[in-house]
């Protein structure tokens, strides 16, 4: 870039598309890595993290980002695939910049970091943060009147939580200071178009202390989201930190399965104090997986699919199968169940598929187009007869029936395949390479 390039602040380019020469797009901007220097200069910017397809970080220097413009960024096409370790004189911009609370040197008042802005230094290829933008006083941050974060008002007085402004590197300090209890109001609004997965890959790269700073400003469903793709080991730890009566609350917006196996994994004394906290509906779907063999139908199910009654009509199903909190999995199909239709409900009366509903017409019951010819899995059926069983009939998910001819759940193949792939899959790259250490 020229001199006199303009400056760019880091929450626009938190999740831009990173393109190589030839416009093949090489992978997504996750943080930035600065280092801080001595002399009351302002950080060096060293590079990029950047997660490739295969969602592993990797690191790319800034002396081969050739251009940052209209929402992307374009490499010289070099790029180093070994996995990103952070070193120990590095810091992430967006995961331990953004929130934190440093003080104006002239008047020595506390503001609230809400974005960093960065500039390429006249004739050189390096790069360095210039100006922070930030509020007087503590606080979350912006938002507009429609109520979404809005990072990109800059300067001015803020009509909320304080005063903002825009100020130069030399202003404000208590950057090189280890924060207790920073927030991450900034980060987290960062996060905001992620999908679940991509936010907990973010949270497991994050130091514990930040990672429980982000679970704390997260919502409880958003929370619940991520938690549900995270290894075993980052949730116990963040469920643990989380006040009890929140943690009750999280793991009453998780899928029950989840919420089960993420139960089971703590102390008895834990587990049955956060199940006495659950609402007694939502304990009780737990309970009931909990009591079933993990490596089960019964234990990989989900105790919430698509349950209609017998004189639903096709227009109903079709505004079940719409809604937006289902997975693909779930909404491929509907269970047609006498009363009660909660799980345990009435006797089962059989399936009908996503693909049935597209071709009868809205006012037909879905009684008159079920299908019966399937025997139903119970929940003892192990999990090599359980993908057998997908894998016969090309099935995403199959109902779990007991004795006596209730709809218990149903099985998915996502549950399925999270029980047949190694335990630190969510720790593995998509092509199978295991995570390793080693610098760049």
């Amino acid at each position: 870039m020229a001199a006199g390039a303009p400056r760019i602040f880091v929450s626009h380019l938190a999740g831009v598309p990173v393109f190589d020469p030839t416009g093949d797009q090489v992978g997504r901007v996750r943080d930035l890595v600065a280092m801080l220097r001595i002399g009351g200069r302002p950080p060096r910017l060293l590079g990029l993290v950047v997660e490739v397809l295969s969602r592993r970080r990797i690191f790319l220097p800034m002396t081969r980002v050739t251009g940052i413009e209209s929402g992307q960024v374009i490499t010289t096409g070099v790029v180093n695939m070994r996995r990103f370790e952070q070193r120990p004189t590095e810091r992430l911009v967006l995961g331990e910049f953004l929130d934190r609370r440093v003080h104006l040197v002239e008047t020595g008042e506390e503001v609230t970091v809400l974005d960093v802005s960065i500039q390429q230094l006249p004739a050189r290829r390096d790069w360095e943060i210039d100006k922070y933008f930030v509020r007087k006083g503590k606080g979350g941050v912006l938002r507009n009147s429609k109520g979404r974060i809005a990072l990109s008002w800059r300067g001015g007085g803020g009509r909320r939580g304080g005063e903002t402004l825009t100020v130069g590197w030399s202003a404000v300090s208590g950057f090189s200071l280890e924060e207790e209890g920073q927030g991450a109001e900034s980060l987290v609004a960062t996060f905001e178009q992620l999908r679940p997965t991509d936010v907990a890959n973010a949270l497991h790269h994050l130091s514990p202390k930040r990672r429980a700073e982000v679970a704390d400003a997260l919502d409880d469903d958003r929370l619940a989201d991520v938690l549900e793709e995270l290894p075993e080991d980052d949730q116990v730890e963040i469920i643990g930190k989380l006040q009890e009566e929140r943690a009750a609350d999280v793991l009453e917006a998780m899928d029950p399965d989840d919420a089960a196996d993420l139960l089971s994994e703590l102390p008895d004394e834990d587990k049955e104090r956060l199940l006495t906290l659950m609402r007694p509906d939502d304990a009780a779907d737990v309970r009931r997986l909990m009591s079933y063999e993990e490596r089960t139908a019964g234990g990989l199910m989900t105790t919430e699919p698509i349950i209609l009654r017998p004189d639903a009509t096709v227009a109903d199903a079709l505004a079940r199968v719409r809604q937006a909190d289902l997975s693909p999995a779930l909404a491929a199909q509907v269970y047609v169940c006498r009363s009660p239709d909660e799980t345990p409900t009435g006797k089962y009366l059989g399936t009908v598929h996503f693909q049935r509903l597209l071709r009868d017409p809205p006012y037909a019951l879905v009684s008159s187009i079920v299908d019966s010819d399937l025997v139903p899995l119970t929940p003892d059926t192990p999990l090599p007869a359980v993908t057998s069983y997908l894998a016969a009939y090309n099935l995403v998910s199959a109902p779990i029936v007991d004795e006596g001819g209730s709809l218990l759940g149903a099985v998915t193949v996502d549950d399925v395949l999270d029980h047949l792939l190694p335990e630190d899959w969510r720790e593995t790259d998509l092509h199978g390479e295991e995570e390793v250490g080693g610098g760049r």
